[in-house]
This record gives structure tokens, C-alpha cells and sequence, in this order.
């Protein structure tokens, strides 16, 4: 083992490194991870889709990439490019959004539209769960 880590002790850093807070629309709470000061947003958005998902975490959000934009959580009016450095953004907090749809795409896809409504009840259904409990007690 020593050995190993003589190896890569001595092995070139490609980069700084930095721990990153992703908060996911819609989420509990933000995902945090280290990245390299020259990955790409598209990576760091797939990061989060992996580790979003591993966690079991709701709603749903699927993993492709492309349909997602991430923004810096403090300036937000304009989605970074897939293709900057996360570096270069200078920030380590940033907010995670599904692309807007269009009115042809939805109406197009009647699975989805079903699944946003069903899980629209679940939600009514839990919140008037916790208000009776709350109520009660």
C-alpha cells in the first residue's frame, strides 16, 4: 500500500480541486462532491444526476443529460454552457434545473403529463397528511 501512495503522491495535480453544493429544484437539499477546477459543467450535471438517483431522492429526474441546466446559485439569470470549466465560474454553489418544455412537446407526451399529475396527488396527499398530524398534536 505504501507504495501506491508514493505513486500517486508523486503523480502531477490536474488542477485545483473544490467541493461543489448543487441544489436540485424541487429537492430536500443540495448534493455536495469535489470536482476538478477543469471539468466540464456537463460533467458536473451528470455528477449530480448519478448521485441524485443513488440516493433515492424524489421527483424523479432521469439522467439525461441534455434535458437539465445548471445555474450559479447567486447571479441565476443565465444558465452556464455544458462546455465551460467549472473553474471559471468562480462559484461553489449552484442550482440545478430541468429545461423548460415546450407546449408541442408536452402535449406530444401523455405518459409524462399523467406521472406529473399523479405525483401532484401524492404531494396534495402528503401535505394534508402532515397538516392533520401537525394539527393534533
Amino acid at each position: 500500500m505504501m507504495l501506491n501512495y508514493k505513486h500517486k503522491k508523486n503523480q502531477p495535480l490536474k488542477g485545483n480541486r473544490f467541493l461543489i453544493s448543487v441544489t436540485v429544484l424541487g429537492s430536500a437539499g443540495p448534493i455536495r462532491f469535489v470536482v476538478n477546477e477543469e471539468d466540464l459543467v456537463a460533467a458536473v450535471i451528470e455528477t449530480t444526476l448519478k448521485s441524485y438517483a443513488r440516493e433515492g431522492r424524489l421527483p424523479v429526474l432521469g439522467s439525461d443529460l441534455n434535458n437539465f441546466m445548471l445555474y450559479c446559485s447567486f447571479s441565476g439569470t443565465e444558465a452556464l454552457s455544458p462546455w465551460e470549466n467549472i473553474g471559471s465560474v468562480g462559484v461553489r454553489n449552484f442550482m440545478l434545473c430541468k429545461k423548460p418544455q415546450t407546449e408541442n412537446a408536452v402535449e406530444g407526451e401523455k405518459a409524462p403529463s399523467l406521472s406529473r399529475k399523479a405525483a401532484g396527488s401524492w404531494k396534495t396527499w402528503f401535505h394534508k397528511s402532515m397538516s392533520r398530524k401537525i394539527s393534533s398534536h
